[in-house]
């Protein structure tokens, strides 16, 4: 069989990466005698946008130093992307994605069905698509309302799709509402492929650190930092940002590449985020951390998955931050046996998912 997934494979973000790496992985593993792709279909205005925001320089969120990390992440990620990724040749409509005869595309994961966002494309809800199986593997919706003003090319679209599946409320919801089907809930790829340690000297490094790390907890009141730079002093622990820079970080790590990343997670002391990807490689490295929630399209996500798992109390807020920075409190240990009971239940949920809809 060809198969191709069908994703947001050329954003340059550690999330997008990983996602379909993993998933790519986890299909090489499931159909060893089968061609797997990754469908190199480029949205050029998306592209850009993301480009671009790399390139810009903001005052009061880059240092000069920063700056310069941050303008080389795009070589790094698309010399990343090139080498791990099985690509097509790149593809700009529809009808070029037909002209490959692909036997399965999987659509899926990130935010393919996010159709408020710059990122949308007919073709990602199937419209357009002439393929023999087409199924969805965990897409996300993002802050999409998916109750009303639903465009006509997602409703239609949906009508060709031969499996569903999603990695979170919203999307179920779009399903039930447009077609009054049941959805299977599965994983998101990351948590269903074990990603090999990665070497370097940078991995050398933190892991001779002591450090908190901090992943995009956006617009963090002043009064939970103060809190956080004091819990570092008094414990002797740097605080890091990865992929992105503030003043008040001890060090800013931006032009590092996805695997790197993960790296982070695994030897954090304990994990600030506020994305989801951030929850899951914390849950992924069974390691102690906390979200800070305000950006929209990240709320409905994060708030998902950690209610799947039974940890909403990972959430902090002006309300319970004085509470969580108790010295008994913010070392508490999450229940990961409970939580890798769940996983591993809806591991083997997600790959019979994709074999009964793939197929032989």
């Amino acid at each position: 069989m060809k198969i191709g997934i069908l994703t947001h494979q050329y954003i340059y973000n550690y999330g997008a990466f990983l996602q379909a790496y993993a998933l790519q992985e986890k299909l090489k593993e499931l159909y060893p005698n089968d061609d797997i792709y990754m469908i190199n279909y480029i949205n050029i205005r998306h592209l850009l946008k993301n480009t671009m925001g790399w390139f810009r320089y903001n005052p009061k969120k880059d240092s000069i130093k920063s700056y310069f990390q941050k303008i080389k992440l795009p070589k790094i990620f698309s010399k990343t992307q090139k080498k791990y990724f099985n690509l097509t040749k790149k593809l700009y409509t529809t009808k070029q994605l037909n002209k490959q005869k692909f036997d399965v595309i999987i659509v899926g994961s990130d935010e393919v069905w996010h159709y408020e966002d710059i990122s949308k494309h007919p073709m990602k809800f199937g419209y357009g698509l002439k393929v023999n199986k087409l199924l969805s593997y965990a897409p996300s919706t993002g802050s999409a309302n998916v109750n009303e003003n639903i465009p006509k090319y997602v409703k239609e679209g949906l009508k060709n799709f031969t499996g569903f599946s999603a990695r979170d409320d919203n999307a179920e919801l779009l399903i039930k509402n447009v077609l009054g089907k049941k959805v299977t809930r599965v994983l998101d790829p990351t948590l269903l492929y074990e990603f090999p340690e990665y070497k370097s000297e940078f991995v050398n490094y933190i892991k001779s650190q002591k450090f908190i790390l901090m992943y995009y907890c956006d617009n963090l009141p002043e009064k939970i930092r103060s809190k956080i730079i004091k819990y570092a002093k008094e414990n002797e622990y740097k605080i890091f940002g990865a992929g992105e820079y503030k003043k008040w970080f001890d060090e800013t790590f931006v032009d590092i590449n996805p695997f790197e990343w993960i790296e982070m997670f695994k030897h954090a002391r304990i994990i600030f985020t506020g994305t989801f990807h951030g929850v899951i490689f914390s849950i992924k490295s069974k390691n102690n951390f906390y979200c800070y929630l305000t950006n929209p399209s990240r709320i409905k996500k994060v708030n998902s998955i950690l209610n799947q798992f039974e940890i909403n109390d990972r959430i902090i807020n002006e309300d319970n931050f004085n509470f969580i920075f108790d010295k008994k409190n913010i070392s508490k240990n999450i229940n990961y046996n409970h939580i890798y009971k769940n996983i591993n239940k809806y591991k083997l949920k997600s790959i019979d998912y994709l074999k009964e809809n793939i197929g032989d």
